[in-house]
């Protein structure tokens, strides 16, 4: 596979796992795209030990976790209140609501349920998120709950 259809075939769907991970349009966009750069310096190195998508994901996981954790140690600073901050709004009210309260997670819910989302086989979560395949099947159940939940929150 070249790296180009390695793009074509997975951009959406990292894409998606970072909108997961950030909520925010234009942060999951930038992720994804560090996460193609990996993915392009790295393919060399690829050793067919475990199907390409695994591969990828993990790494756009990776990528994720290390930004997150980078934002935690640096906060970030707020626009001055006469300035307005301008986000794309590129998906309909339910989704952003979903990638909001998938953002609101714990990081491993995060990329369970994002990988769930993309309809990645459980065997594979269980790889890309190091857990057994029972519990990935049992955290799914539980984040599903709690996205359940918080959409009747909201809505109340």
């Amino acid at each position: 596979m070249t790296f180009e259809e390695i793009y074509n075939s997975y951009w959406q769907k990292i894409f998606r796992l970072c909108m997961g991970y950030v909520n925010d349009y234009d942060l999951a966009q930038d992720m994804a795209q560090e996460t193609f750069l990996i993915v392009w310096r790295q393919l060399p190195n690829f050793r067919n030990d475990a199907v390409i998508g695994t591969w990828i994901f993990r790494i756009a996981s990776n990528n994720c976790l290390r930004h997150i954790e980078k934002r935690n140690r640096f906060p970030k600073t707020e626009l001055p209140v006469n300035l307005e901050d301008h986000k794309p709004t590129n998906y309909e009210p339910q989704i952003q609501l979903l990638y909001r309260f998938i953002s609101e997670l714990a990081e491993t819910d995060r990329i369970i349920i994002s990988l769930e989302l993309e309809d990645i086989k459980q065997a594979e979560i269980a790889k890309i998120v190091g857990l057994s395949e029972a519990n990935i099947r049992v955290k799914i159940h539980r984040i599903k709950e709690k996205l359940t939940q918080k959409f009747k929150e909201y809505e109340q």
